[in-house]
């Protein structure tokens, strides 16, 4: 059981995100029967007891938000993991093993990939690595994303950054990117916007509750965007 760090009560949270719009689909609103749930689970005896449980921060943010920037300075600043829900999804595509083969035909049918499978790739991205502070990106997407995470790891995140860029500097930021996606237009990324709207929002008000969200002006210059996020882990680095 994976135990939580305190928090510094010097370094409050944010009580309420303003709304921040993004997209993506929660990555399973139904249990698929046809995974099994052993699969994932790594050999016992493989993997050695840690010395310490795990530091986990999830990140959100909408497309264009800046969060994928600011993980990057996280990590090389203060030594976290980086994992990505969707890269752990590609990933295991593309190991052509029987779980990839399904998620591919579910993705090619239009399925949504049950949260079951993408926690357990979570969890096993995590057990499997010698480092213990993770920051988990673009998950979760919902509400059945966070309570499929919980029951399954028996613990809620340390901590909860949430990077909050007005829509039109998001719009503006993703059409500038020239990525040539398809799904790179204005009406499109609006869309993208409204779901991540209406499936993110009850898990920041969630955890805005509990006490573990950090609001992010995600707006100005990547290092000034960056000094506001510095003090929450210099801080949680202190406690070492």
């Amino acid at each position: 059981m994976w135990r939580r760090t305190t928090l510094l009560s010097s370094l409050m949270p944010s009580s309420k995100a303003s709304l921040l719009h993004q997209m993506q689909a929660a990555y399973g609103l139904k249990i698929w029967g046809a995974f099994s749930t052993e699969v994932l689970k790594p050999a016992k005896g493989r993997i050695p007891p840690r010395e310490k449980p795990p530091f986990i921060t999830f990140v959100l943010g909408g497309p264009g938000s800046g969060k994928g920037t600011q993980c990057a300075k996280i990590v090389e600043t203060f030594g976290f993991t980086h994992l990505s829900a969707g890269d752990l999804l590609r990933k295991e595509i593309s190991s052509n093993s029987e779980n990839g083969a399904m998620i591919l035909n579910m993705i090619k049918e239009g399925k949504i990939v049950p949260s079951d499978m993408t926690v357990k790739l979570i969890q096993r991205a995590i057990e499997s690595s010698e480092n213990d502070k993770f920051l988990i990106d673009g998950f979760p997407r919902s509400e059945e994303n966070r309570q499929t995470y919980e029951r399954i790891v028996g613990e809620e995140p340390n901590v909860v950054l949430f990077f909050d860029c007005p829509e039109e500097e998001m719009v503006k930021r993703v059409l500038s990117r020239n990525q040539g996606r398809v799904d790179d237009n204005i009406d499109t990324m609006r869309k993208r916007l409204e779901v991540f709207t209406s499936l993110n929002l009850p898990v920041i008000n969630y955890y805005s509750e509990k006490g573990k969200l950090y609001k992010i002006r995600a707006v100005g210059t990547e290092d000034e965007i960056f000094e506001q996020v510095h003090p929450i882990f210099a801080a949680f680095e202190v406690l070492k």
